[in-house]
């Protein structure tokens, strides 16, 4: 009996730990980019640098959008631990006017998943 319940704590304790070892998302900066006052019909962009800083490699899988105006492009490869990255959005202000808030959801192997956040006020065109 003891030596089934040591073999079942050995097998709860692995699997805890194991559940532990995940990829995760470090941002060298705050995921927002707050753009300063922009004419409509720029495009602007960002890079949102990130590392790895969890134990396994980071695989990101998807990223979702709130406007077909915002493109994203991410790695399409494993991110070693401890290693850097970084994640391109872009905005297209066209027929866009005043106060833009976008949101990017990352969706990945980590165990956040993190959401990046555009903010731009776009001067309309004269008509």
């Amino acid at each position: 009996m003891k030596r089934i319940t040591i073999i079942i704590s050995f097998l709860v304790l692995n699997s805890v730990f194991g559940l532990a070892q995940k990829a995760e998302f470090s941002f060298l900066e705050k995921p927002v980019i707050k753009w300063d006052k922009t004419p409509e019909g720029q495009i602007l962009s960002h890079y949102f640098v990130f590392e790895n800083s969890g134990s396994e490699p980071l695989v990101i899988s998807e990223a979702k959008v709130t406007c077909p105006c915002t493109k994203v492009e991410f790695p399409e490869y494993p991110i070693s631990p401890n290693k850097t990255d970084s994640i391109l959005v872009t905005f297209d202000t066209n027929k866009k006017a005043y106060f833009q808030d976008r949101t990017v959801q990352i969706l990945s192997n980590a165990k956040k998943n993190p959401t990046l956040k555009l903010k731009v006020y776009v001067i309309p065109k004269e008509e």
